[in-house]
């Protein structure tokens, strides 16, 4: 028997077949779970076509800063799954000019509108999603994390909004805790994604990464999947409120010069 076997998860955030999210979806799929996807307008061709490799997948456009949207989503993944095992938040924003100019230029707008894609939209699913996984007697949600407890070079506002969805998981895992309900992020290393590549600099950073880290390498999407795998299933029943690494050793280094 699957780990995940009769399991159902939401995934948002796939973007294309290099996203973070689509691996971590491949991971829970193989171990048995049926999963539905969210999707942005621009994106939502690949990824209904990346869903149909899955059986029994479903996908649905969602814009996360719309509660009404994400109420939807959940009444849609109700009426198709019967409740809901696993929430999985793959989402990050910030304007490119946030990125690239010292974090002292952000503006007030661009502030707003990180924190509230990156980090509160964590907190507007998991709301929305408390009565579905309540009728599976509980589940796992899990995020993606990284920099909110450091500064990298030109990462700025998103290391902010980071920090902000790292104390999330801390308050929302005691929020939700009483149902039986867990919430864990996954710090991940660099991965070449579009997002990451929007990001100046990534490929010197990815570099310098492998370079650093004790393993002498970087990490792979499927590290990141077998990761969550574990952290959606029972062998993680009693883990929650945790940032949880998977870098090949990265943030363990004092000395990263």
């Amino acid at each position: 028997m699957a780990l995940l076997d009769g399991k159902t998860g939401l995934i948002f955030g796939v973007a294309n077949k290099r996203s973070i999210a689509w691996g971590i979806s491949q991971a829970l799929a193989g171990a048995g779970a049926r999963l539905a996807f969210t999707y942005q307008e621009r994106v939502g061709d690949n990824v209904k076509e990346l869903a149909s490799i899955l059986s029994g997948s479903i996908t649905m456009p969602c814009d996360v800063q719309k509660d009404d949207e994400i109420q939807s989503v959940m009444d849609q993944v109700d009426r198709e799954f019967g409740g809901l095992d696993i929430l999985v938040h793959s989402v990050a924003f910030a304007p490119k000019e946030a990125l690239d100019n010292p974090y002292l230029y952000t503006s007030r707008e661009a502030f707003h509108l990180a924190l509230d894609i990156s980090a509160y939209s964590l907190t507007a699913m998991t709301r929305l999603a408390l009565p579905l996984m309540q009728k599976r007697g509980g589940g796992s949600v899990i995020t993606m994390t990284f920099g909110g407890d450091r500064v990298f070079p030109n990462y700025n506002v998103m290391g902010v909004a980071k920090a902000a969805l790292e104390s999330s998981v801390r308050y929302l895992a005691h929020s939700v805790g009483e149902y039986n309900i867990r919430v864990n992020a996954i710090s991940a290393g660099p991965v070449k994604t579009l997002a990451a590549r929007g990001i100046q600099g990534f490929m010197d950073m990815y570099e310098k990464s492998r370079e650093i880290t004790p393993l002498k390498r970087n990490i792979e999407v499927s590290e990141i999947g077998n990761l969550a795998l574990f952290l959606c299933s029972d062998m993680s029943s009693g883990i929650t409120g945790e940032v949880i690494f998977c870098d090949a050793g990265f943030n363990i280094m004092g000395l990263k010069q």
